[in-house]
């Protein structure tokens, strides 16, 4: 896929609302409501994919809910049920330096260093992200040429266990013991 096509997947939607057609949408964006800023979805998933116009996007109650182009009742609402919500990549607004998205880690080496390691040890690759509420930890899988086989979750704590984030490199490089 090229960089113009890339897509974000920004939420999913969960279930119908009402009658006339509205969607319930679970974000994962930041505030949740920023998913509302995107006019234009790509939907991936259910039984209905494909590209959507949001007609109004509000919040209710302690979610989402979502009015689509061209959907008026429940029972089309119904075909986008547990379809993930996407977005081009190059629509996302751009962060202060030091800030990342979550995609723009996912896949970068993991390299420890710091006060207790003479030289920098490759742990392995980020799989994934995972929120945990107090701050975000980084799932670093095996990779080749990797220390060893083990998983290892690493708090993402700037500064703190992450020392350099280097996009172009693609490395970040933390204080983390390799034997942890």
């Amino acid at each position: 896929m090229s960089k113009a096509t890339e897509k974000a997947v920004m939420g999913k939607i969960t279930s119908v609302y009402g009658v006339k057609g509205w969607v319930k949408v679970f974000s994962y964006t930041q505030p949740k409501e920023n998913i509302c800023q995107y006019k234009n979805w790509t939907l991936e998933g259910g039984s209905k994919n494909g590209s959507v116009t949001v007609l109004s996007c509000k919040a209710h109650g302690n979610g989402l809910v979502a009015q689509l182009k061209g959907c008026h009742d429940r029972d089309e609402a119904k075909q986008y049920c547990g379809s993930l919500i996407s977005v081009p990549r190059e629509e996302l607004p751009e962060l202060p330096s030091g800030d990342y998205y979550w995609h723009q880690l996912q896949g970068l080496k993991v390299f420890a260093s710091g006060s207790d390691v003479e030289e920098k040890v490759l742990l392995g690759r980020v799989d994934h992200l995972i929120e945990t509420g107090s701050n975000d930890v980084l799932v670093v899988k095996k990779c080749k040429d990797s220390l060893d086989g083990r998983e290892r979750l690493i708090p993402y704590l700037p500064d703190q266990v992450v020392l350099a984030v280097d996009l172009e490199a693609g490395s970040i490089e933390v204080d983390w013991d390799p034997e942890f």
